[in-house]
């Protein structure tokens, strides 16, 4: 049976260490998402991006701003 799709916010990075430092940031923030390999839908930098709830996109880009994380793109998609 395949896995019902859902909306996600999805912020992509110029490194993977913006990427690693984005999740370690956002878990100590306690923010709930997961680094995933960048969906075909979008470029990036690196091969990794953060995919969160959408009730957390503006939370996680006041957090990138405050603690200086690089985000290459934020995105709204169905995954």
């Amino acid at each position: 049976m395949p896995v019902k799709k859902q909306p996600r916010v999805v912020f992509s990075f110029p490194t993977t260490s913006d990427a690693i430092r984005f999740e370690k940031t956002a878990l100590e923030w306690k923010y709930t998402g997961r680094l995933i390999p960048v969906p075909r839908e979008i470029s990036a930098g690196c091969g990794l991006c953060w995919s969160a709830p959408p009730k957390h996109k503006e939370g996680l880009k006041r957090m990138a701003v405050r603690m200086n994380i690089r985000v290459e793109g934020v995105y709204e998609l169905m995954l």
